[in-house]
């Protein structure tokens, strides 16, 4: 029985993380055309209508707004929406957890997180926690955020969306020979996987 029950939840734990993944996919392609399928239907005669409208026009807006994103005017305006949001209790928490989980995978775990390192945030190597240098210069900052010596390091949560960022001094970190992903990897499930063949 015993045994049954092992070869149950490896092929549980092998299937899982796909189904999950396509389960996601296929919810957001899907959401996408239901969406902007409606507003093509209200705008398009309805004999024009070809399924997989909407998801074109959904990657059209995504590209669109990527565009639009550079240009310094919206940019104000886009910050002012996302002010808005950092204001409102609980929406301001998802925003913010998503955006950063977005940000992190658009830039392919590279970009601010640039140095995996050991953390001990406790002023002693007993304790250590794995975290991403985000920033070693504070030139441009609100005084009082940062100061000499120390750098920004982000400290992810195992499983879950978000984390914390330390101003820790230079000397509580230990530099780790790693790659973000396999780094980010490790973390979010507290230690159990480090890269994508791992079979922990």
């Amino acid at each position: 029985m015993a045994t049954l029950g092992r070869i149950f939840l490896a092929g549980l734990a092998t299937l899982l993380p796909m189904v999950i993944t396509v389960w996601l996919v296929v919810w957001l392609a899907i959401s996408a055309e239901r969406g902007l399928g409606e507003v093509i239907r209200v705008v398009l005669p309805e004999d024009w209508y070809l399924p997989g409208m909407g998801l074109i026009a959904a990657i059209g807006l995504v590209f669109a707004v990527g565009l639009l994103a550079r240009n310094v005017l919206l940019r104000r305006l886009f910050a002012l929406g996302e002010a808005i949001f950092n204001r409102i209790p609980l929406v301001k928490t998802l925003y913010g957890a998503i955006r950063d989980l977005v940000q992190f995978v658009a830039k392919g775990g590279r970009g601010q997180f640039n140095r995996v390192v050991m953390v001990s945030p406790f002023g002693s190597d007993e304790v250590e926690l794995v975290g991403f240098v985000t920033r070693e210069d504070f030139d441009g900052l609100p005084e009082g955020i940062g100061r000499e010596g120390r750098v920004a390091v982000y400290l992810p949560m195992s499983y879950q969306i978000g984390g914390y960022t330390l101003y820790i001094p230079t000397d509580r970190i230990r530099p780790i020979d790693m790659s973000m992903e396999d780094a980010m990897r490790f973390a979010v499930t507290a230690g159990m996987s480090v890269k994508r063949d791992d079979p922990g």
